[in-house]
């Protein structure tokens, strides 16, 4: 039952993802998460997040920005780092992600979505289809109601764990 809400893979960073490695591997478009994903909650795109949109512009990707919040707040990291954007997404809906492929010209085989939050970010992906990557949230200072909901996301993550280890351990 919990599948459904585990992402294909978990790393502490979106600075970390292995960009190249999975362009070899055939992904052309990235959808993101802005806050707690690329900057602190609110914040705009520092010279990390820039860096790391023109190092996937470099590498050839298409570029999708995919946040819940409104305009102004999605515009204004956005002016940094010029990608394509959706506001008000709704997710875990599954139709902003279907537009973010529309708009890369990108489809479920060859586009990565990269996000902070399990039942949100993950959970949508998922059911978009798409392969997901679940980072570590930038910073601690969040929203109540995200607050409560990491409470939740802590016992996916204890299973998901389980998972992983039954996996790496069935390997060796």
């Amino acid at each position: 039952m919990l599948q459904r809400f585990y992402p294909n893979e978990m790393i502490d960073s979106a600075y970390q993802i292995a960009f190249a490695r999975l362009y070899q591997e055939g992904y052309r478009g990235v959808i993101f998460d802005i806050d707690n994903t690329l900057v602190p909650h609110g914040a705009p795109a520092d010279s990390r997040a820039k860096a790391l949109f023109g190092q996937l512009k470099e590498i050839g990707y298409q570029c999708c920005l995919l946040s819940n919040n409104k305009e102004p707040r999605v515009k204004m990291f956005n002016d940094e780092v010029k990608v394509q954007y959706i506001f008000k997404a709704r997710k875990p809906k599954v139709s902003g992600y279907g537009r973010a492929m529309e708009l890369m010209g990108t489809d479920t085989s060859n586009t990565l979505f990269v996000g902070d939050q399990i039942f949100t970010d993950v959970y949508g992906a998922n059911r978009a289809g798409l392969y997901t990557i679940l980072t570590r949230p930038i910073h601690p200072k969040e929203e109540i109601q995200i607050v409560l909901k990491r409470r939740l996301e802590k016992i996916v993550l204890f299973f998901y764990s389980r998972r992983q280890a039954g996996r790496t351990g069935s390997q060796g």
